[in-house]
C-alpha cells in the first residue's frame, strides 16, 4: 500500500511523500489561475474547477479566495454555492450534495493527528527520513443535499451532516448531525428538527 492509499484508507501516512507534494503543486497552480480571474469570468472559473476537483455538477460557484490542499478529493453536486474565504483541507474525500449553501469562512478539515503526544510523534524521526515529525491521518467529510452551513462553521474529520440540515454560524461540528436538523454551537448540537412539511423538495 503506497502513501496515498494509506491516506485514503484513514491510516497514518507520510504527508511529505512526493505524491502529495506533486498534488499540492498542481492544486496551487490551478488556484493561482483561479484567483487571477475576474468575478464575471464564470465560464473560465468553472473550467478550472473541473480540472481542480474530483467531480463537479452544474451551477456550482466558489467564491474567491478559496483554499484547498489537493482539490482532487472534492466532489460537489448540482446547485452548490461556496462563498468567499473558505478552506477545504481535502486530504481525504469531501463530498457535497445538491442544493448546498456554504457561507463565508467555512472550514472543512479531513486531516488530523493523534491526541496523545506519544502517539502523535513519529517514532525515530529525523530530518533525513523525509517524513513529517508527527503522525497524520485523514477521514472523509460528507455534506448531504439541501444543507446550509452558516458563516465560520468548522467541520472536523470524519463528520457527516445529514441532508436538509442547517448548521448555525460559528459552530464547530465534531460529530455527525442527523438529517433535517437545526444544529448550533461548540460543540455543535441539534436544537430541533426541520423540514417536516417540505422534505419532498430534496427528492
Amino acid at each position: 500500500m503506497n502513501e496515498l492509499e494509506k491516506c485514503m484508507a484513514g491510516e497514518y501516512y507520510n504527508c511529505h511523500d512526493k505524491i502529495f507534494l506533486d498534488l499540492k503543486a498542481h492544486a496551487r497552480k490551478l488556484l493561482k489561475e483561479y484567483h487571477a480571474l475576474a468575478y464575471e469570468q464564470k465560464e473560465e472559473k468553472v473550467n478550472i474547477l473541473k480540472r481542480l476537483f474530483g467531480g463537479i455538477g452544474t451551477n456550482v460557484s466558489v467564491g474567491q479566495p478559496f483554499i484547498c490542499d489537493y482539490g482532487r478529493n472534492i466532489y460537489m453536486g448540482n446547485n452548490v454555492s461556496v462563498n468567499m474565504n473558505c478552506t477545504f483541507v481535502d486530504c481525504n474525500r469531501i463530498t457535497i450534495g445538491d442544493h448546498v449553501l456554504i457561507a463565508s469562512n467555512v472550514q472543512l478539515y479531513t486531516a488530523t493527528h493523534p491526541v496523545e503526544l506519544a502517539e502523535r510523534l513519529t517514532p525515530d524521526w529525523s530530518p533525513e527520513t523525509g517524513e513529517y515529525f508527527c503522525r497524520t491521518y485523514a477521514l472523509p467529510i460528507e455534506i448531504g443535499s439541501g444543507c446550509w452551513l452558516g458563516g465560520g462553521v468548522i467541520v472536523l474529520p470524519g463528520v457527516t451532516i445529514g441532508s436538509g440540515s442547517v448548521i448555525g454560524a460559528g459552530s464547530v461540528v465534531t460529530k455527525d448531525i442527523p438529517e433535517n436538523s437545526l444544529a448550533v454551537g461548540n460543540p455543535c448540537r441539534v436544537i430541533r428538527k426541520i423540514n417536516r412539511e417540505n422534505i419532498e423538495c430534496l427528492k
